[in-house]
């Protein structure tokens, strides 16, 4: 199949390359000059484990390309994804669906032939139907379909998200659509991963629904981490407790600082605004959106309390600012709250973080870039442990707490006991519902 994926942001690049690994003809498309430019020359602008060498080898296959050049990649193509960013509206929650509008209009004067045209951000339900609509007034001769096929990429394992799904979903009007998106996906209805075919509006709830649940579960958890830590209970065997419950499952049960990224906080707010145009408002959703902001301000209370109820004067080293490990995104994580109030505090910030700084420079002014946690704890009064990293996961903890001048841990992840930081040389530890 020939495939045009217009937008290299996350969604789109991870998804034209897999695509191309299947065995399709993929151009990918973007109006950024200076990215297709690095993609073109064999860089990644991301950070997504695999994803470089993946890249390479379809670009050495002869699968793979980039271009700014979007009517010449639509031109005789068998499917053409929307991937462009539906960011949150200022204001009132609204997702922008500025650049799936522009996106639309482009492809309708640029198709020739039948032509899948397929949105695979995350949009509004009924914005199908939008761009079904914008193409068909902009080019009244055009033969197409439109498709929905929302991505559930997490990031940091989103190539095996892809090739390895727990289901993919389709959304379609037409047979002829339908055998398109299910000659697209073949290798994997051969590999009998779950293909549900739906209409279009239920393909677009299914995205937002299924962001708002796993939110919803992780917020649960952190709310009964804060009761946990009132009544004596260790948050960790209550997770597992209830985790070991089927109808429940262990996934999203972590406690920590409350979630952030890409994804929910944006689709939590879409979804929470949908339900308010259409007088019925998404009462659990609106109570997780508030919930998760109270859990990081409880965040910031717990590291000032550690920290004898004051920042001022302060040394604090930080460990990982991206929203979860292995990815360098920034967006909403919960280190936007946290390491400002450190520094409205009067707190001196040293950070370590294995991706972050790239993206974490401009978002945290203010704070000194370290590449060694030992070097960052060096002197300080408290360490805080706020992104799990793989790195920070086997830590030398005596010689952490030897070099600090008042070894205290926070450790928002629950990563360590308490018994060994304790036995390690600090004199304090704390964590999340424990």
């Amino acid at each position: 199949m020939r495939i045009a994926m217009i937008g290299t942001g996350y969604v789109g690049l991870v998804s034209g390359v897999c695509f191309s690994d299947f065995g399709h003809d993929v151009v990918c498309v973007d109006k950024a000059e200076k990215k297709i430019d690095m993609l073109q020359s064999g860089e990644v602008p991301i950070y997504e484990p695999g994803l470089d060498v993946l890249m390479a080898k379809n670009v050495a296959a002869g699968r793979l390309s980039f271009t700014t050049d979007l009517a010449a990649a639509v031109d005789g193509a068998d499917a053409v994804f929307i991937a462009v960013g539906t960011p949150t509206r200022r204001g009132d929650g609204h997702a922008d669906l500025t650049y799936v509008t522009a996106a639309a209009k482009e492809i309708a004067q640029a198709v020739t032939g039948y032509t899948v045209i397929v949105t695979k951000s995350t949009v509004p339900v009924g914005t199908n139907r939008m761009v079904h609509n914008v193409v068909s007034e902009t080019n009244p001769d055009a033969d197409f379909d439109v498709a929905s096929n929302p991505e559930f990429l997490r990031e940091g394992a989103a190539i095996d998200d892809f090739m390895r799904p727990d289901r993919v979903v389709v959304g379609v009007e037409s047979d002829r659509a339908a055998e398109v998106m299910a000659e697209i996906y073949r290798p994997l209805y051969l590999r009998d991963f779950p293909i549900l075919t739906t209409d279009l509006e239920s393909a677009e709830m299914i995205k937002y629904a299924a962001n708002a649940f796993l939110a919803t579960k992780i917020t649960f958890i952190n709310e009964i981490a804060g009761l946990c830590e009132r009544v004596g209970a260790d948050v960790k065997e209550v997770s597992r407790g209830i985790g070991l419950d089927g109808r429940i499952g262990n996934k999203f049960l972590h406690a920590g600082p409350g979630y952030g990224g890409s994804c929910f906080p944006k689709d939590t707010a879409a979804l929470a605004r949908i339900g308010q145009d259409h007088a019925f408002p998404m009462q659990i959703t609106e109570t997780v959106m508030r919930v998760n902001d109270e859990v990081k301000k409880r965040m910031i209370e717990k590291i000032r309390e550690a920290c004898n109820d004051s920042f001022n004067g302060k040394t604090i080293a930080v460990l990982g600012v991206t929203f979860k490990p292995n990815t360098d995104d920034m967006r909403d994580a919960p280190s936007l709250s946290i390491v400002p109030a450190l520094i409205g505090g009067g707190a001196k910030v040293r950070v370590v973080d294995p991706q972050g700084r790239a993206e974490g420079e401009e978002l945290l002014p203010g704070v000194e870039w370290s590449d060694d946690p030992y070097a960052a704890a060096q002197d300080a009064d408290a360490v805080v442990l706020l992104t799990e990293w793989n790195e920070f996961r086997a830590l030398n903890l005596t010689e952490l707490a030897e070099a600090m001048n008042t070894p205290r841990m926070i450790d928002l992840r629950n990563v360590y006991s308490d018994t060994l930081v304790l036995n390690s040389g600090f004199e304090s530890y704390v964590g999340v519902g424990r």
